[in-house]
């Protein structure tokens, strides 16, 4: 989940935009992030290629905003080529270099090694049942039901499990506060705030 400034009164709740509807703070203002927000954020996730995606991306935010990755998507996914493990998994260091030149991405080599090494363990995850299936174990009996922003943990024990079991299959710049925000941007748990528009909007949990 992007981190709004906590520092400010309307941080720790929702806020009524123009159109009546009410958000987060992170999601008031910014209209690339309230579209996000709107469209995307929490949606269910349950394809191979979305979730490999998604968890580059969230290894790619690591120590940055979410803002900054959301703008730079476009280039990214053409960098990685829409992020096919497939294709991502034979990359070579001719690719490692190539991206490392991309200044349209995030250059950062140990955030570019991990990708490929995703990659390559999704591809061995398969034989498991896949990531799919291997991600949505770790989803909770319940979900939190923050009423402001300080009320939302950045981790769980059920993201704790996540990442050590990724880590056993090989995952890499997937800790405890990554996965959890992952399971909030694909739906495995609904942290919307209790009065945001978007609250129980997954169909996975039920609305209020």
């Amino acid at each position: 989940m992007p981190n709004p400034d906590p520092s400010t009164e309307a941080a720790l709740g929702t806020v009524i935009g123009p159109d009546g509807l009410a958000r987060p703070a992170w999601a008031a203002t910014d209209e690339l992030l309230r579209d996000y927000y709107d469209r995307e954020w929490g949606m269910p996730v349950r394809d191979e290629h979305g979730l490999y995606e998604r968890i580059s991306l969230e290894a790619f935010q690591a120590g940055l905003s979410w803002a900054t990755i959301l703008r730079k998507r476009h280039a990214f996914r053409s960098a990685f080529h829409h992020f096919d493990p497939d294709v991502v998994a034979d990359y070579t260091d001719t690719d490692v270099e190539r991206l490392l030149a991309d200044t349209g991405i995030v250059r950062n080599r140990a955030k570019i090694l991990a990708a490929i090494k995703n990659a390559r363990a999704t591809i061995a995850l398969r034989e498991q049942g896949g990531l799919v299936e291997f991600v949505w174990s770790h989803q909770p009996e319940v979900t939190p039901e923050p009423r402001h922003f300080g009320e939302i943990p950045t981790s769980s024990p059920e993201s704790v499990a996540l990442s050590k079991a990724l880590r056993a299959q090989g995952f890499s710049f997937v800790g405890p506060t990554t996965m959890f925000a992952l399971m909030e941007a694909i739906g495995i748990i609904d942290t919307h705030l209790l009065d945001s528009h978007r609250r129980g909007s997954s169909g996975v949990w039920p609305r209020p």
